[in-house]
């Protein structure tokens, strides 16, 4: 298990940007792939980008590609994702989790990751 705290979140006005954070502790951080995810009132947790353990793979849902960019930082054990030109849609709670490898791990569904932090809320005002 590793222990996940997001923070960054906040209102914003459509167009621009936020840039949320995920500090890890506990078990060595680089031995995880570090997901973002969101959910939306009423809504169902969706996958947002992943990262791998050393940064060189990354995966965005088709919803965000373009905008946001996932980072991390091993020396610092944090995980970073930049949103730029944040739109109304993108407003929910933005959680972080950690993903041990595991075969077929598609990074991409919740039951992949063993940890998780306790979200951040970002909210987009139109």
């Amino acid at each position: 298990q590793v222990q996940l705290v997001e923070s960054g979140g906040g209102l914003v006005q459509a167009g621009g940007s936020l840039r949320l954070s995920c500090a890890a502790s506990g078990r060595t951080f680089s031995a995880f792939s570090m997901g973002w995810f969101r959910q939306a009132p009423g809504k169902e947790h969706e996958f947002v980008t992943r990262i791998s353990r050393l940064g060189r793979t990354t995966d965005y849902a088709d919803s965000v590609k373009g905008r946001f960019t996932i980072s991390r930082d091993n020396t610092k054990n944090t995980v970073y994702l930049q949103m730029n030109s944040l739109k109304p849609e993108d407003t929910a709670v933005y959680y972080c989790a950690a993903a041990p490898d595991r075969p077929y791990n598609t990074y991409r569904r919740r039951e992949d990751y063993s940890s998780w932090g306790q979200g951040t809320q970002v909210t987009v005002s139109s």
